[in-house]
């Protein structure tokens, strides 16, 4: 560790100029866990949405990602701060808004690490007993996660970056072979672009369709949450989020797509509705025999623990920036001197997930029926409605500057009233996306509301108690670059 960096991290920052795009667009895209999209969501978009309109109405929700993140972009010059979200709300509407986006964030990514622990244990459990005819509790596999995740997590930023770099081609390069075998059997003739027609995308069912085509992309906006740690941050972390929504864009349309080709526009709704658990896994096998089914169930696991592990990094640097902002205990905000980690706020997300999937556990919940699906669908909500709130404060932002144009106004307004139109459908029709109708279950979204709540109350309490404090809410700088504790 150089002496610059022994100095950062004396200050209180992060290490400076350890990821470079590659690094970040990897863990970006694996904390999206395209493998889980691909074979979970999409094919209940098949199923329950529009149909053969799904590719389609994916490509349309990727346009409206590319115009919130033309806007988010023009804020890195101006919010130097880790917590992303929230120190652009900060900044764009008040301190006490910023407070309410920041625990409403973290709340939703600690929902969204430990659904996919919760889906990750039971695939896991059950390949084995599928491979080698062996019980093995879910819960064993979900603490031993835990276990490596939380390990990664201590260690260099760079160490996880390279395991996700590697789960995640794995995974991605797998799919691709299979949508190659789909192109090369349909053959020139055999290619069918309906899906992207007016007719099929604007089908029954289109709402349904929406809600799941933005759950697959929600991730990506995690990349300011690394600009302290990136290399150029002004250069760095706009490449990152334009390849991490343009690789999840075009990934998800060309995968969508051919899953359509593969069973024909006619039939895909009425495939899928058969048995959406098992569609991608048919089609490989159907392409590539048992390696490709057998492959697919290994990758889904190993899809899941990198989601898993990115979320856990993103929730980690969460902690840490509000720890330095001075909303939260000053122990959280530490960094390793070795390994430059926000540790503290690592050893506390590691109990805090144990202790969220050991209750469920304890009381006997199924991880897939009953966490993954559950936690999953209020994470997806909570991340919406931070993604609407913080394109709308984008325009805020500019014009306060008195500074207007289609990057800075007019891209980010679109995109924050359609993102927030999806997440209105998203809450009409949450029953759909949890696939119960347990009223307890259904309304777990109403605890973002309690949290947002309990964010306004606390900075209302800062600006009269502690105003140093609150002065400091989403002001802090990266590289190192404290803000001091006066105003």
């Amino acid at each position: 560790m150089s002496s610059t960096d022994q100095d950062v991290s004396a200050k209180g920052g992060l290490l400076p100029g350890m990821l470079g795009t590659g690094d970040i667009i990897f863990m970006i895209l694996a904390c999206a866990a395209p493998m889980g999209v691909l074979a979970g969501i999409i094919p209940l978009a098949l199923a329950f949405g529009n149909g053969a309109g799904m590719p389609g109405t994916q490509l349309m929700i990727s346009a409206v990602m590319v115009l919130f993140a033309v806007g988010y972009v023009r804020m890195i010059p101006h919010v130097r701060n880790a917590g992303a979200f929230y120190a652009y709300i900060a900044v764009s509407l008040n301190k006490e808004a910023g407070i309410a986006a920041a625990y409403t964030a973290v709340v939703a990514y600690i929902c969204a690490a430990a659904s996919v622990l919760g889906a990750m244990a039971f695939f896991a459990s059950d390949l084995v007993k599928t491979a080698f005819d062996i019980e093995t509790p879910w819960l064993l596999w979900a603490m031993l996660a835990i276990a490596v995740i939380s390990w990664l997590g201590y260690r260099k930023i760079t160490m996880a970056a390279k395991v996700l770099a590697v789960a995640l081609l794995l995974e991605v390069g797998l799919i691709l072979l299979v949508d190659a075998m789909i192109l090369y059997d349909r053959g020139w003739a055999g290619l069918d672009f309906s899906s992207f027609a007016p007719s099929s995308i604007f089908a029954p069912g289109l709402g349904i369709a929406v809600i799941y085509a933005i759950n697959g992309c929600i991730g990506f906006e995690a990349t300011a949450i690394y600009q302290e740690e990136a290399r150029d941050r002004e250069r760095t972390i706009p490449r990152a989020t334009y390849g991490a929504v343009l690789v999840l864009g075009t990934f998800y349309v060309l995968s969508a797509w051919c899953l359509v080709l593969a069973e024909s526009p006619a039939r895909i709704q009425q495939v899928a509705a058969a048995d959406p658990g098992r569609l991608v896994t048919g089609i490989a096998f159907r392409y590539l025999g048992s390696f490709g089914r057998e492959a697919l169930n290994l990758l889904t696991v190993t899809s899941l623990f990198a989601a898993a592990l990115g979320f856990f990094n993103n929730i980690a640097r969460y902690f840490f920036a509000l720890s330095r902002d001075g909303l939260i205990p000053q122990g959280l905000g530490r960094v390793h001197p070795v390994h430059g980690s926000p540790y503290n706020a690592c050893k506390l997300l590691t109990a805090v997930l144990i202790t969220i999937i050991a209750l469920f556990a304890i009381a006997g919940l199924d991880p897939l029926l009953n966490l993954s699906t559950s936690l999953s669908s209020m994470g997806a909500v909570g991340l919406e409605i931070l993604l609407t709130v913080t394109s709308l404060s984008i325009p805020v932002f500019f014009a306060r500057r008195g500074e207007y144009s289609l990057g800075k106004t007019l891209a980010p307004l679109l995109s924050g009233v359609i993102i927030g139109i999806a997440t209105i459908l998203s809450l009409a029709n949450y029953h759909a996306l949890t696939g119960t109708t347990l009223l307890i279950v259904n309304s777990l979204p109403l605890l973002f509301l309690v949290t947002a709540m309990a964010g306004v109350i606390h900075g209302g309490y800062l600006r009269r108690k502690a105003p140093d404090t609150y002065a400091r809410v989403g002001t802090t700088q990266v590289e190192g670059d404290v803000a001091p504790v006066a105003a």
